[in-house]
């Protein structure tokens, strides 16, 4: 019954993060590209709103017991290399593994080589795991957080901090770049003011 039970809660979050996705606009094509661009902020403002949020969940589930930390081990080689190939990725493909799907219930039919070719990914390292593991071990830290940066603080009295510090974080970008601007509803009301002032 127990394993029902996280099925069920995993298909509910599934399905609440792909309702995020599809209504924040995040899954398009266009903003993920425009990320990396730096001319449309609404995939770092949800990520940012993401941690802010998972930090907080963590926060208290680790205050009152009811969640452990399994870090992995801090590998340079490993997140330098994967790291690349997974930016490069999502910048030609349009999509990330979080994404592609909600694109494919969305209609987008390139989203289907970008599922191909992940699992081309998944099974090529499959199959080669012993040898490409090798290559990348390097600069392994061992299992390090974040919080081990700062022993005197408990980790849930931090968490909140690194939240809030987030949520400022996001303040400051909506300020600098309003939503409505990625959404392009300022675009006539720009062009407005520069035609008033052509003809000033």
């Amino acid at each position: 019954m127990e394993i029902f039970w996280l099925v069920i809660l995993g298909l509910t979050m599934g399905i609440i993060f792909g309702i995020a996705l599809e209504k924040s606009r995040v899954m398009e094509p266009g903003v993920l590209i425009g990320q990396f661009l730096f001319k449309d902020y609404t995939m770092l403002k949800m990520f940012l709103a993401a941690t802010a949020t998972g930090l907080v969940a963590l926060s208290g589930l680790t205050a009152l017991g009811l969640a452990e930390l399994h870090p992995k081990s801090f590998v340079v080689g490993n997140i330098i290399v994967g790291g690349t190939i997974l930016g490069v990725g999502i910048a030609i493909a349009g999509a990330c593994p979080g994404t592609v799907f909600a694109q494919i219930g969305r209609g987008y039919k390139d989203a289907w080589l970008t599922v191909i070719g992940g699992i081309m990914g998944a099974a090529f390292y499959g199959y080669n795991k012993s040898l490409i593991d090798g290559v990348l071990d390097m600069g392994s830290l061992g299992k390090i957080t974040y919080a081990d940066l700062f022993p005197a603080l408990p980790f849930w009295m931090l968490g909140l901090i690194t939240a809030a510090a987030l949520v400022v974080v996001m303040i400051a970008l909506e300020m600098y770049r309003p939503w409505k601007v990625d959404r392009g509803m300022d675009q006539n009301k720009e062009a407005s003011v520069n035609s008033n002032a052509a003809h000033a």
